[in-house]
C-alpha cells in the first residue's frame, strides 16, 4: 500500500506522460457555495442564484476551446450522477454535454432537487439514493460523486466494489488516514479508474506550470506556495452541517494542487500552525469537530528536497482565491509569467474540448476535468488525478491538522504510489 518517498524513474515518466493532458486560475473552489445559512432545507438549493456564488459566475462561451479537438471514439460511457445539493454540483461539470457520455441515471436525497437535477441532466431515470442506484441499475459504467465530503470515501468504495469507474468531488477522504488506506486497497483490487475532480489541476496557470515542469524549464522545485482563501463569516450551507466550523486543512486540495498537481511529487513531512478564530462557528462548542482554527498554514518537506508552504484560510476577509507560485533551480512562475534561465518559452494552452463542452466554472476547469476522466476510460490509462495523487493531495492536509494540534510538531505523511 505505502511506497517509498520518491518516484522511480519509470513511475515518474508515466506521470509526466499524463501531464500533457491538459487548465485561469483562480476563482474559488467547491467551497464557494455559500448561503449564509446553517442548514439546508429541501427548498433552499432551488432558491439560490448560482451566478452570485464565488466560482460560479457567468462565463462567456469561448469557441476557441474546441479548436484542434479530434474525436477518439464514438463510444458512449453510461454515467450516473449523484448529488445536486446547494451548488447543483453534479450537473455543473458538463457530463450531460459530452459526446462520449450518456447520463443514464441521477440521484439526490431530496425529491425537489432530484427533479431539478434530472431536468438539467436530461435524464429520466432517478434514484432516491446512491445505494438504490448501485443496487438496481445494471446499465451504469461510471459515477460522478458530488455528495457530502464526509461520505466521499464511503461512496467511492461502494461504487468501486460494484465494479464502476469513479469520479469524485474533493476531498478524497475525510478526517482519518485509515479511511485513505481502505479506499486505496479497494481501488487497487477493483482495476477501475478513479479520478479526483480537483479544480486547481486544470487552472490555466497550473497547466502551464505542469507543462513547463515536464519540459524541465524549472529543474528541481526549491520552493512552492499554494493558497486557498475563502472568507465566510457564517457557516456554509451543507448536508448535516459538515461545513460548520470546518477544519481548514481537511479541505487542502485547492492549495496543495499548486505543487502536487504541477510536479506529481509528494509531501513527506509537515509542520502546521493553526490560528484560533474569533468567528462564532469556530468556537469549539459551536461545531461538530470541536475546532477552533479558522486558518491553518502548513510547511511541507517535498520529495524533491524542497519546501512548500500551503495555506487554507476561512476567517480572513478580502480577496478569495485558489492561487500559487513555484520557484525552481532554473526558473520561477508567478503572476501568470515565467522568469528564468530559458528565454524562448513555448505557447501552452489547455487541451481542446469537444464543441459541446465548455470549460465552465472555477477558472474554466470543469469541462477539462470531465473530458480527462472520459479520455482515461476510452484510452484505458490512468487519469491525471488518479488515486495516488488524490490521496497525496488530501492526506497531507489531514496530517497537517494533526501537527497543528501538537503545536506545529513535524509529522511524517503516509505515501501512496
Amino acid at each position: 500500500m505505502m511506497q517509498d518517498n520518491h518516484f522511480s524513474g519509470e513511475s515518474r515518466r508515466k506521470f509526466l506522460q499524463k501531464l500533457g493532458l491538459g487548465v485561469t486560475a483562480v476563482s474559488l473552489g467547491q467551497m464557494g457555495c455559500s448561503t449564509g445559512k446553517n442548514t439546508v432545507s429541501n427548498a433552499v438549493s432551488n432558491q439560490i442564484d448560482l451566478t452570485s456564488i464565488a466560482g460560479f459566475e457567468k462565463i462567456s462561451t469561448d469557441p476557441s476551446t474546441s479548436i484542434g479537438w479530434v474525436p477518439i471514439s464514438d463510444r458512449k460511457i453510461k454515467v450516473g450522477l449523484v448529488g445536486h445539493g446547494v451548488c447543483k454540483f453534479a450537473v455543473s461539470f458538463g457530463f450531460q454535454d459530452h459526446p462520449n457520455i450518456e447520463v443514464v441515471a441521477v440521484s439526490d436525497l431530496f425529491p425537489d432537487r432530484l427533479k431539478e437535477m434530472a431536468e438539467a441532466a436530461r435524464c429520466n431515470k432517478t434514484y432516491a439514493s446512491l445505494e438504490e442506484m448501485l443496487k438496481n441499475d445494471k446499465d451504469i459504467e461510471a459515477v460522478f460523486l458530488a455528495t457530502d465530503a464526509p461520505n466521499h470515501a464511503k461512496h467511492a468504495i461502494m461504487a468501486l466494489e460494484r465494479g464502476l469507474h469513479v469520479a469524485c468531488a474533493v476531498p478524497a477522504v475525510w478526517a482519518t488516514t485509515d479511511e485513505a488506506d481502505k479506499l486505496y486497497e479497494v481501488w487497487k483490487k477493483s482495476g477501475k479508474k478513479y479520478m479526483l475532480f480537483e479544480t486547481s489541476a486544470f487552472h490555466e496557470d497550473v497547466h502551464i506550470m505542469r507543462e513547463l515542469y515536464k519540459r524541465d524549464y524549472f529543474g528541481r522545485i526549491i520552493y512552492a506556495e499554494g493558497e486557498y482563501y475563502h472568507f465566510f463569516e457564517t457557516p456554509l450551507a451543507s448536508h448535516n452541517n459538515w461545513r460548520n466550523g470546518l477544519i481548514p486543512q481537511w479541505y487542502p486540495t485547492h492549495s496543495n494542487g499548486y505543487y502536487l498537481c504541477v510536479t506529481g511529487q509528494r509531501f513527506l513531512e509537515v509542520s502546521c500552525v493553526g490560528t484560533p478564530s474569533k468567528l462564532e462557528q469556530f468556537q469549539p462548542q459551536n461545531n461538530p469537530y470541536k475546532n477552533s482554527f479558522g486558518t491553518e498554514i502548513a510547511t511541507f518537506k517535498t520529495s524533491e528536497q524542497g519546501t512548500a508552504r500551503m495555506i487554507v484560510s476561512w476567517d480572513t476577509p478580502g480577496f478569495g482565491a485558489e492561487a500559487g507560485r513555484i520557484r525552481g533551480e532554473k526558473g520561477s512562475y508567478y503572476n501568470n509569467r515565467f522568469e528564468g534561465l530559458a528565454k524562448d518559452i513555448p505557447s501552452i494552452k489547455r487541451p481542446p474540448l469537444p464543441p459541446s463542452v465548455q470549460g465552465g466554472h472555477h477558472g474554466g476547469s470543469h469541462g477539462h476535468l470531465t473530458n480527462e476522466f472520459v479520455k482515461s476510460i476510452l484510452e484505458d490509462r490512468p487519469p491525471l488525478i488518479d488515486m495516488p495523487l488524490a490521496l497525496n493531495l488530501t492526506v497531507s492536509g489531514i496530517v497537517a491538522h494533526q501537527s497543528a494540534l501538537k503545536g506545529g510538531e513535524w509529522l511524517k505523511i503516509p505515501q501512496y504510489a
